[in-house]
C-alpha cells in the first residue's frame, strides 16, 4: 500500500510580529467567536497593500512560491472582509513563520526571545530583566534542509528556484517531473 503525504508545510518568513494582538469594532458587544489571522496572513497584507509588492516580489520575501502566497493573501482578505461585515473582532495568532530578526539567550533565566526594533539597542531580557544577554547563534549540526529538487526516476539533482513548485522542473535527463528533496518526498521514491 502506498501512503502519498502531503508536503509539509514550509516555515514562512516575517520581518516582524504585530505590535498588537488584534482589532475589535468599536460599538459592538464583545463577543466569543473572533476571526482567527495567521501571522503568514498578516504578513502577506502588510507586503502587498502596505509595502506594495507584488505578489512574486512578496513570495520571495516570505520564501514561498507565487501560489503559495496568493492562497495565503487570498484567504487574509477573505478573514479581513468577513469581520468588517458581520463586526467580528480579529486576533492574529498562530501559523508557521520565522522571524527575520535578531535573537537573544538570557544566560540567567534561559529564555529566548527576539528583537523587532532593529534601530533600538538591546539591553535587558524581556522576561527577567537581566543584563546577562548574548545574541543566539544556532547550534552548528542541526538537521538543515537544503532547498533541492530531485528527480523521482534517475535521481538527478537541481537546486531549488525559489518560487517555482518542484513538480513544475523538468528533469533534464529524463523529461520527469522532479521532487523536493528531503524525508516525505524520498518514501515516494522508495516506493515507486
Amino acid at each position: 500500500m502506498l501512503f502519498i503525504m502531503p508536503r509539509p508545510k514550509l516555515r514562512r518568513r516575517m520581518n516582524n510580529p504585530p505590535h498588537f494582538k488584534g482589532y475589535r469594532p468599536i460599538g459592538l458587544p464583545e463577543e466569543n467567536s473572533p476571526i482567527v489571522m495567521n501571522l503568514d496572513e498578516y504578513e502577506t497584507i502588510r507586503l502587498s497593500d502596505f509595502e506594495l509588492y507584488g505578489q512574486f516580489e512578496a513570495s520571495v520575501i516570505m520564501g514561498v512560491s507565487r501560489p503559495t502566497y496568493t492562497r495565503v493573501y487570498e484567504s487574509a482578505r477573505r478573514k479581513i472582509a468577513q469581520a468588517f461585515v458581520l463586526g467580528k473582532a480579529i486576533v492574529f495568532e498562530g501559523g508557521k513563520v520565522y522571524f527575520d530578526s535578531e535573537w537573544f539567550s538570557c544566560n540567567s533565566c534561559g529564555c529566548l526571545f527576539n528583537h523587532p526594533a532593529k534601530e533600538e539597542e538591546i539591553k535587558n531580557c524581556s522576561l527577567c530583566g537581566s543584563t546577562n544577554i548574548e545574541e543566539y547563534k544556532e547550534p552548528s549540526g542541526q538537521n538543515i534542509v537544503e532547498d533541492i529538487c530531485i528527480c523521482p526516476q534517475c535521481g538527478k539533482e537541481k537546486t531549488h528556484t525559489s518560487g517555482i513548485p518542484c513538480r513544475k522542473e523538468i528533469c533534464p535527463d529524463c523529461n520527469c517531473p522532479m521532487i523536493r528533496k528531503g524525508v516525505p518526498h524520498q518514501h515516494r521514491m522508495r516506493n515507486k
